[in-house]
């Protein structure tokens, strides 16, 4: 029997669902990440007292089949919890997340060195060039999981973007990677198989940019996730419309065009924001944030509760490798209006169970917005058609499709 290692730093709900379909079929070899928290376990315990950890719960019968690695991981959160940044900067920093990512690369290339029973490895930008170099010369397999949009790409909309939002320079994430780790992320994608991919934008990128020639790619979009079956919809008579956004405030989101669409419609339109960024390096941001309702975060259950609770979700990325938050909302029956540089054009039927706009423009959802202050009835209607949709695919849909990817790549009956 074929047998798969997987292998990533946090473990989030996509490489759950990986983890999950592959034990199930009985090819998992070992599934190795920083930190893993299961029931009764002591971390599970500590966990009530540290969020980071409750984050790292794994189902118990994957516990034997789990290696972890946990020292720079565990160094990284409290250096975040005691703010010693000079520990966690930008690539350089000793417990920084790409020196996470690279310190569990080496230790799963260790690990399948001498191993005769693996036949492949699973592993994620960023975090699977020793694993790869070690996997080819081993006749192992390399599968490739890319959740973001391809470096090339962005690097060219964040120029850009650049020229033309120079307030907000501060806020982009990406522009300050270095060399070296683009020339990583080309190496891992040259000594992958089969690169799997979440949405048809983040292929169309890799495609359009990457300049060698690419093995075959497979867009499998992510699940929804439970819908909200309790939904109920307030009416709007003597209320504001309520709008949320959920993310990093970084222009890479396209915050920016946000806070431009809701200009002069504050009267009708009560925008709430959720995420942390650069807020005091950014005195437009902070200033933006002080007309809006701005909580910094939330546990993800309440974060869902908060999308039920609001009319219409707002995510103007400017690239997106899928974008969870979209298909968050819809499950809990609220509307999206999002990009076409995210997962959309995969999920949503524009004006049917969502709205696809142009990235980097706030005139289309400001029309869409006034379309609403005329109409808001309409978001209702859209808001039920997102929850269809999002009862169609469950995570399990995911899971089955991969798992069918996997077993024709790898030829296994």
């Amino acid at each position: 029997m074929s047998k798969i290692v997987i292998s990533h730093p946090t473990g989030n709900t996509n490489v759950r669902s990986v983890i999950h379909v592959l034990h199930n079929n009985g090819i998992l070899d070992t599934f190795h990440t920083c930190i893993s928290c299961f029931k009764n376990s002591y971390l599970y315990y500590l966990s009530y007292i540290f969020k980071d950890i409750k984050r790292r719960e794994f189902v118990y019968s994957i516990k034997n089949k789990t290696q972890t690695y946990p020292i720079k991981e565990l160094s990284r959160i409290i250096c975040q919890k005691l703010h010693l940044t000079i520990f966690t900067t930008h690539e350089t920093g000793i417990f920084c997340i790409d020196n996470v990512y690279k310190d569990l690369d080496k230790k799963v290339s260790t690990y399948i060195k001498d191993k005769k029973t693996i036949h492949s490895i699973y592993a994620y930008e960023d975090g699977a060039y020793e694993t790869f170099k070690t996997a080819k010369k081993n006749g192992i397999i390399c599968l490739y999981d890319i959740p973001s949009i391809y470096w090339r790409a962005k690097q060219e909309i964040l120029k850009k973007e650049r020229q033309c939002n120079p307030k907000w320079i501060s806020t982009f994430s990406g522009l300050n990677d270095s060399v070296n780790k683009f020339k990583r992320k080309d190496f891992e994608i040259e000594y992958s198989d089969t690169i799997f991919i979440a949405s048809t934008y983040a292929k169309d990128c890799l495609k359009k940019y990457y300049p060698k020639q690419l093995p075959p790619i497979h867009v499998i979009p992510y699940g929804f996730p439970t819908i909200n079956i309790q939904r109920e919809y307030i009416p709007f008579k003597g209320r504001k419309i309520r709008a949320l956004y959920v993310g990093a405030l970084t222009q890479n989101k396209g915050l920016s065009y946000l806070f431009e669409s809701i200009q002069g419609l504050e009267e009708h339109i009560e925008l709430t924001v959720i995420g942390k960024g650069n807020i005091n390096g950014c005195p437009v941001l902070k200033e933006a944030l002080k007309k809006v309702n701005y909580i910094p975060s939330l546990p993800h259950d309440e974060v869902l509760q908060c999308m039920a609770e609001h009319d219409v979700f707002i995510f103007p990325s400017l690239f997106e490798g899928f974008g969870l938050v979209i298909t968050e909302a819809m499950s809990q029956g609220t509307p999206v209006i999002t990009t076409e540089r995210t997962c959309a054009p995969d999920l949503i039927t524009h004006d049917k169970d969502g709205w696809i706009v142009k990235a980097g423009e706030s005139a289309p959802i400001r029309e869409l917005l006034e379309k609403f202050i005329q109409h808001p009835e309409i978001l209702q209607t859209v808001g039920k058609e997102a929850m269809k949709t999002a009862s169609k695919r469950p995570w399990s849909c995911y899971e089955n499709e991969l798992i069918a990817s996997i077993k024709t790549t790898l030829s296994i009956a």
